[in-house]
C-alpha cells in the first residue's frame, strides 16, 4: 500500500488521526515546502476573484465606490459614455466642495494656532513676570531680613555715634602766674610747663597770632624782616586753625626772629655767606650779632603772657641770615623766655629741650604755590656723581688751620676732620669708576667768620651753582657741625637744597643732629644718617645701595621736601601740625564743597517712571532705605594709630578727613565676636553660592552702599536713558548729577523715578575737574563715576562694588588703558586704549574710587594739572590715576571682561575727537613732569567673581551668572 493509501484509509476510520500523525512524522520535508509554496501562490487569486465579484454586485448609484470599481469601466462601451461624463461631473462637485472644505478648516486652524501662539507667549510673560515677581519677593524678603538686623543691631549698640566734635574752647585769658627759675625753664616739658586745660580734645587747637606789625618784642635796632611779618601773617591766616579770639586760644605765636640791624634790613640777600664770591661783614655787624635781638621786657609785656609765658610759641625764623653760627637768638646767652616754646633751625645740644621746643628748616622758598619747577626729574637713579659737597669749613678763630686757643675737645675734632677730608679726597682720586665732587675750599674764598666760634661748614657759590651741581649727584654730603651743636642752619639749609634738588643726603656724624619735625617725619627713609667713624666704609656703603631703594628714598625725600619744607606756608602749617600732634588733638575736618542744586528752591521737577531694561533674572541684593558711611568715627585714633603714616605715606596730616581708605581691617573671628555690628557675612558665616552670596555684601567690612556721580554736558535724553537703567539697583544710595552747562535744564523735562534721590548740582564753571570735586551730598565713601553715556549692566555695578570694598585704595573699574613707551623718540610716553595682557589705568568714565580721592584732587594736586586739564578738556581720568597710583604705588584694578563701555547710538563724545589721542599722549608726559616720575604702575591681571567658569552642581548657583 502506498502512501495516499494509508492516508486515506486511517482516515476513514476511528484511528484517523493517529494515521496523519504517523504520515506526517514520515513525510520529506521538500514535500511540506512545495505545499506550502502552492497556497500561498493559489490563495491572493481565490481571494481577488472574490473581492473584485462582491464590488461588482454593488449599485451604479453608490457615491462610495472604491478604486476597484474604476477597472469594470476599461472596457465601457460608448452606449454608457453620458453616464461616464455625469458621473464625472459629480465627482468634480464633490471635489470643489470638499476644497471649500478643506480651506475653512485650514482657515481655522491657522486661527488656532495663532492663539496658541499667543496663549504661549502670554504664559512666556506670565511666567517671566512670575519669575521677576519671586526675584522681587525674595530682595525683599532680603530686605527685610536686613531691616531686622539692622533693628537688633540699633537697640543693643552700646557706643556713641560718633560725628564730627562739638569745640570746646576755653572762655577765659590766662591767668597771672609767678615766673619760673632758670632751672625750671631748661627743665621744661609738655607736662610741666603747658596749660593743657587750654586746649580740649574738641578744641581744634586754636592758633592766636600777635601781630607782629603792632606787636614787637625785638630789640631797639633791630626789625622783624618784613617779607617774614607779611608771609607769615597770610599763611597762618589761610590755617584752618587761627583764631582771632585770644579767649579761645590754646596757644599764642610770638614772631620774634629773623631781626635784623635797621641797615641789614635794607638789603635783600637770602644767603649770608658768599652768593657771588663771598661778602664782607663789617665789624659792626659781628659786634651786632653778639648782642640780643630779643627783648625780654617786652616779651614780659605782651597781653596774653600770663606772668611765665604758658602755652606761647616764639618762631624765630633764618632766611636771610644762613651763615655759621646764626638762627639761634639764645646761643651762649642766658634769657628768661619763661615756659615758652621756641622754634627756630640752630640749637645747641644743652639748649634744647627734647620734646618741647621744635627744631624748624630755615625760610628758603616761595610763600605758598606750587614748587614742583624747582625739583629735578628723579630719574635716572644713579647720576653723574656719587657723591658731592661744596663747603669751606669754620672755626673759633677763623677757616680751618688757624691757629689760636683750643680745649681738648676742638683738637680731636680738628683731627677727625682732617682725616675725613684726606680720605674723601682720596676716595675721589683713586681708582674707582664713580665720579665725586668734593670741593672743601670755596673758589673764590670767603673772608667770613664763624661770629659764634661753632665749627661749621659755610656754603660755597650761589644758589643756583649748588642747584646744579646737586642736580647731577646721586647722594649729597652733609658734615654735622661742631661746637656741641644738634642743629644749625647751614646744615638745614644743605638739607633743604638736597631734597629739592633730589640727592640723596648724606648726614656724617648723623648721630650728632637733629632733623627737622623728627617727632614725626621718619628721616630713615629720607636720608642716610652715619657717624663720623664710618667713613672708610662710606663708598662700599653707597655703592651697595640698589636702584629701586635709591628711587625709593628720593620719591620720599621730594614727598617730604613738598609737603613740609618747600614753602613759607607748607613751614607754618606743619610747625602748627606738629604742636597740635603732640596734643593728640585732632586737626580741623577738611572742607566739603557745597552742592548747590540746579533748580531753585521752588521748583520741582517732574518726574517719569523709568523705562526698565530687561536685567538678569538673579538676585543682586537686598534694596536698602538709604544708609550714609558712618563719617569722624576715627577722630582720635588715626592720630595716634597711624600717625607714621599719616606724615611719612599719605603726607596729609593737615585736615581729618570723614573717612580714609587705609582704616585697619577687624580680624575675621570679629565679625561674630563682640564685634559684629554692621556686618553681613555670607550665609550668617556658613558662606555658600549665589543664593547666599545675593542676600549679604559679606567681604571684611560692615555693610555700606555707594554714591554715583554722572558728569553731563547738554545731552539730556542721553542722561535720562542713562538714569532710568539705576532702577532698582541694590545698594545705591544716591546719585550725583554734576550739571556742567551754563544753560538749565528745561523746565518739561522729566526726571525718572528710580527709587534713590537724584541731586542735579550746579557746576561752578564748564570743567572736567568737576568730575572728582568732594560735594558734601556724597554721603558714602565708594563713589561710581560713570559717564552720561556709559553703559553698564547691574550685575557688572554691583560686582565692581564688591571688588572695590576689598581694594579701597585704588581705582576700581571696567575700561583699562596704558601708557606705552615711544619706541621712536625713547623719551616720552604715548597713551594707548589697544587691547592689551598689561594695563596700568583704568578710565574712571565707569570706575570705582574713594572719597578721600576727590579730596586730594582738589585741594593736594597741583594746580598745574588740574590747569592742563582745563585747557585740553581732557586728561582727568589720567591725573585721577597718576594721583592714586602716587599715593598708594599700586596699580588699579580691572574687573569684568568689558574693554568699552559707550552705549551704542549715543551722540559722539569728546573721546571721539580727532585730536583727542594726540592730548592724552601730552598729559602723561606733562604729569611725569609734574611729579617728576610716572607713578602708573602695570599689573597683568583682572578681577572676575569666583565661581566664573566653574562647573557647579546643578541645585547650586554661580555667584554671578554672566561675570
Amino acid at each position: 500500500m502506498n502512501s495516499y493509501d494509508s492516508l486515506g484509509n486511517n482516515g476513514a476510520g476511528p484511528s484517523g488521526t493517529a494515521a496523519v500523525c504517523h504520515w506526517l512524522k514520515h513525510m520529506k520535508l521538500y514535500r511540506v515546502v512545495l505545499i506550502v509554496v502552492v497556497c500561498s501562490l493559489t490563495l491572493p487569486f481565490v481571494f481577488y476573484n472574490l473581492l473584485v465579484h462582491e464590488e461588482s454586485s454593488v449599485q451604479h448609484n453608490d457615491i462610495h465606490r472604491t478604486r476597484s470599481q474604476l477597472f469594470t469601466f476599461e472596457d465601457v462601451s460608448p452606449l454608457k459614455a453620458a453616464d461616464l461624463k455625469l458621473r464625472i461631473d459629480e465627482m468634480l462637485r464633490m471635489k470643489g466642495t470638499v476644497s471649500l472644505e478643506l480651506r475653512d478648516l485650514e482657515s481655522r486652524r491657522q486661527k488656532l494656532q495663532s492663539d496658541i501662539g499667543l496663549y504661549n507667549q502670554k504664559i512666556d510673560e506670565l511666567k517671566q513676570e512670575l519669575a521677576r515677581q519671586q526675584t522681587e519677593l525674595d530682595r525683599l524678603k532680603i530686605s527685610v531680613e536686613q531691616a531686622q538686623v539692622a533693628q537688633r543691631e540699633a537697640v543693643l549698640r552700646n557706643t556713641p555715634e560718633l560725628a564730627l566734635p562739638r569745640a570746646l574752647f576755653s572762655d577765659s585769658l590766662p591767668v597771672e602766674m609767678r615766673p619760673i627759675g632758670a632751672e625750671q625753664r631748661r627743665a621744661c616739658k609738655m607736662s610741666t610747663c603747658f596749660d593743657h586745660s587750654r586746649c580740649s580734645l574738641t578744641s581744634g587747637f586754636p592758633v592766636y597770632l600777635y601781630d607782629p606789625d603792632t606787636t614787637s618784642v625785638v630789640s631797639e635796632g633791630y626789625d622783624i624782616d618784613g617779607f617774614l611779618k607779611t608771609t607769615i601773617k597770610l599763611t597762618l591766616g589761610y590755617n584752618a586753625h587761627l583764631t582771632t579770639d585770644p579767649k579761645k586760644a590754646c596757644v599764642f605765636v610770638v614772631l620774634v626772629g629773623e631781626a635784623l640791624s635797621e641797615h641789614e634790613v635794607l638789603k635783600n640777600n637770602r644767603y649770608n655767606t658768599a652768593q657771588g664770591g663771598g661778602s664782607n661783614r663789617s665789624i659792626a655787624d659781628s659786634a651786632a650779632l653778639h648782642q640780643s635781638s630779643l627783648n625780654v621786657t617786652r616779651l614780659r609785656l605782651l597781653p596774653y603772657w600770663g606772668g611765665d609765658g604758658r602755652n606761647h610759641v616764639l618762631l624765630n625764623f633764618a632766611r636771610r641770615e644762613i651763615g655759621p653760627g646764626t638762627g639761634n637768638m639764645l646761643q651762649g646767652r642766658t634769657m628768661d623766655t619763661g615756659r615758652a616754646m621756641l622754634v627756630q633751625s640752630s640749637f645747641e645740644e644743652s639748649q634744647l629741650r627734647v620734646g618741647f621746643d621744635l627744631i624748624a628748616p630755615p625760610i628758603l622758598g616761595p610763600p605758598g604755590g606750587d614748587v614742583w619747577q624747582e625739583c629735578a626729574p628723579m630719574l635716572p637713579a644713579r647720576r653723574k656723581y656719587l657723591l658731592s659737597f661744596q663747603g669751606e669749613l669754620h672755626g673759633q678763630n677763623g677757616t680751618m688751620g688757624v691757629a689760636g686757643p683750643r680745649g681738648t675737645d676742638d683738637t680731636e675734632s680738628d683731627t677727625v676732620d682732617e682725616f675725613i677730608i684726606e680720605h674723601l679726597k682720596e676716595m675721589s682720586s683713586g681708582r674707582t669708576q664713580d665720579y665725586f665732587m668734593l670741593q672743601f675750599e670755596c673758589v673764590p674764598a670767603t673772608e667770613q667768620r664763624s661770629p659764634s666760634g661753632l665749627r661749621e661748614w659755610s656754603l660755597c657759590g650761589t644758589d643756583n651753582s649748588r642747584k646744579a651741581v646737586l642736580k647731577e649727584s646721586t647722594f649729597a654730603l652733609l658734615l654735622a657741625p661742631g661746637g656741641g651743636s644738634t642743629s644749625s642752619t647751614l646744615l638745614q639749609a644743605r638739607l633743604y637744597e638736597a631734597l629739592r634738588a633730589g640727592a640723596i643726603p648724606l648726614v656724617l656724624g648723623g648721630d650728632q643732629v637733629q632733623l627737622p619735625y623728627a617727632e614725626t617725619i621718619d628721616w630713615r627713609r629720607v636720608v642716610i644718617s652715619l657717624p663720623k667713624a664710618r667713613i672708610t666704609e662710606l663708598h662700599f656703603l653707597l655703592r651697595a645701595i640698589p636702584d629701586a631703594d635709591l628711587l625709593t628714598m628720593r620719591r620720599q625725600g621730594r614727598l617730604v621736601w613738598e609737603r613740609y619744607l618747600s614753602s613759607v606756608q607748607s613751614t607754618v602749617d606743619t610747625i602748627v601740625a606738629s604742636l597740635r600732634n603732640r596734643l593728640g588733638i585732632p586737626p580741623k575736618p577738611i572742607p566739603s564743597v557745597v552742592a548747590h542744586s540746579v533748580f531753585n528752591a521752588s521748583f520741582v521737577p517732574l518726574k517719569s517712571d523709568p523705562v526698565i531694561d530687561t536685567e538678569p533674572e538673579e538676585s543682586l541684593g537686598p534694596i536698602e532705605p538709604p544708609y550714609p558711611s558712618p563719617a569722624f568715627r576715627r577722630n582720635y585714633t588715626a592720630t595716634l594709630v597711624q600717625s607714621r603714616e599719616m606724615w611719612n605715606d599719605w603726607a596729609d596730616p593737615f585736615a581729618l578727613y570723614p573717612q580714609l581708605p587705609f582704616d585697619p581691617v577687624l580680624p575675621s573671628d570679629a565679625k561674630f565676636i563682640g564685634s559684629h555690628m554692621g556686618f553681613r557675612p555670607i550665609g550668617k558665616g556658613a558662606g555658600g553660592t549665589g543664593k547666599e552670596f545675593g542676600e549679604s555684601l559679606g567681604g571684611n567690612y560692615p555693610r555700606e552702599q555707594f554714591t554715583i556721580v554722572i558728569l553731563t554736558y547738554e545731552r539730556e535724553q542721553v542722561l535720562m536713558d542713562s538714569l532710568s537703567r539705576l532702577y532698582g539697583l541694590p545698594y545705591l544710595h544716591k546719585v550725583i548729577v554734576v550739571w556742567n552747562s551754563p544753560k538749565p535744564p528745561l523746565e518739561d523735562l522729566r526726571w525718572p523715578d528710580i527709587g534713590v534721590p537724584v541731586h542735579v548740582v550746579r557746576a561752578p564753571r564748564n570743567s572736567l575737574n568737576n568730575r572728582f570735586l568732594p560735594f558734601d551730598a556724597i554721603e558714602t565713601e565708594a563713589v561710581l563715576s560713570v559717564d552720561d553715556d556709559a553703559h553698564l549692566r547691574h550685575d557688572e555695578i554691583l560686582f565692581g562694588f564688591r571688588v572695590w570694598r576689598e581694594h579701597r585704595d585704588r581705582v576700581v573699574g571696567f575700561p583699562g588703558r596704558f601708557h606705552a613707551w615711544d619706541v621712536n623718540s625713547l623719551d616720552s610716553w604715548n597713551y594707548n586704549s589697544n587691547y592689551s595682557c598689561e594695563l596700568s589705568m583704568v578710565l574712571t568714565g565707569a570706575a570705582f574710587i574713594h572719597k578721600y580721592y576727590t579730596y586730594l584732587y582738589t585741594y593736594t594736586l597741583p594746580q598745574a594739572i588740574r590747569d592742563k586739564v582745563d585747557e585740553y578738556m581732557n586728561c582727568e581720568d589720567i591725573a585721577m590715576n597718576f594721583l592714586v597710583s602716587h599715593v598708594t604705588r599700586k596699580p588699579p584694578v580691572k574687573v569684568t571682561s568689558r574693554w568699552t563701555f559707550r552705549c551704542p547710538g549715543c551722540p559722539v563724545s569728546l573721546s571721539e575727537d580727532d585730536t583727542h589721542f594726540q592730548e592724552r599722549h601730552k598729559c602723561i608726559n606733562f604729569f611725569t613732569k609734574v611729579f617728576g616720575y610716572t607713578p602708573l604702575l602695570n599689573t597683568q591681571y583682572r578681577a572676575d567673581s569666583i565661581l566664573f567658569k566653574t562647573r557647579i552642581p546643578h541645585d547650586k548657583q554661580k555667584c554671578f551668572k554672566f561675570i
